[in-house]
């Protein structure tokens, strides 16, 4: 059963992915929580990062709107086939996360190359950073790591995606790979995978977290169809009401 820690609301601050506008966060910090409490926020469109769940609580702006895959209706595009295919290669391993050296390097590596392409902040992310992000117990998570087998001396990391797996939901939280395999379109291929997987387990939903129009890096989530976008931000009394989005919200 799920215990509250701390509840706060962030004071506004400038938004990191539309910097003319401010943004805040509902932050829970919850221990021993479920799967089952845990997919009872994540319906409502909450996310998860180690112990702390949250969920955009902005006064002004409603532009971080959640959505999710329906498995069963979900058909890669012909670019989503593209990448799936060539990626096909490499070995994916779903298992409970870690951190390592290997891990390390990666996140260092692909976030580097972010920070030059993006003018992202930079990121120096120690093992106990990691660890308390990415690989802290908890019963939902799961790693889906990539590796390149025929890669130059020997197996090679080359992507992780951290996910979140409960009994109804499967929740892609964030994913890093080494920027020598971009032309593979690994980012794409991870999600295709991810829905693959949810399949296999009969999981009828695969959330993608925020979808951001006006931010190139929360666009793409659009792309990959049909799906569905959370309507408001409802109390954890009230039922979620999901939409099946148009082909004009995404365009």
């Amino acid at each position: 059963m799920a215990f509250l820690l701390a509840h706060e609301v962030e004071p506004s601050r400038p938004c990191s992915y539309l910097p003319e506008r401010q943004a805040s966060l509902e932050n829970l910090v919850l221990e021993d929580v479920t799967p089952e409490e845990y997919e009872h926020l994540l319906v409502r469109g909450w996310r998860r990062f180690g112990l702390v769940y949250f969920r955009p609580a902005c006064v002004d702006c409603r532009a971080c709107v959640s959505l999710r895959i329906p498995v069963a209706e979900f058909r890669p595009n012909r670019s989503q086939r593209r990448a799936r295919a060539a990626c096909a290669h490499l070995r994916v391993e779903v298992g409970t996360p870690q951190v390592d050296d290997a891990r390390l390097a990666l996140y260092r590596q692909w976030h580097s190359e972010r920070e030059v392409a993006r003018e992202w902040s930079p990121s120096p992310i120690t093992a106990r950073e990691y660890s308390l992000q990415f690989s802290y117990p908890h019963p939902s998570a799961r790693e889906v790591a990539w590796y390149d087998d025929g890669a130059e001396g020997g197996p090679r990391l080359v992507g992780v995606g951290i996910s979140d797996e409960t009994p109804r939901a499967w929740s892609a939280v964030y994913f890093f790979y080494d920027p020598a395999y971009a032309h593979l379109s690994l980012g794409t291929a991870n999600v295709v995978r991810q829905v693959e997987l949810a399949q296999a387990r009969g999981i009828p939903h695969v959330y993608l977290g925020y979808r951001v129009q006006a931010c190139a890096s929360l666009r793409y989530k659009g792309a990959f169809r049909p799906h569905e976008l959370l309507e408001t931000r409802p109390a954890l009394d009230a039922a979620p009401h999901w939409a099946a989005a148009s082909s004009s919200e995404d365009t």
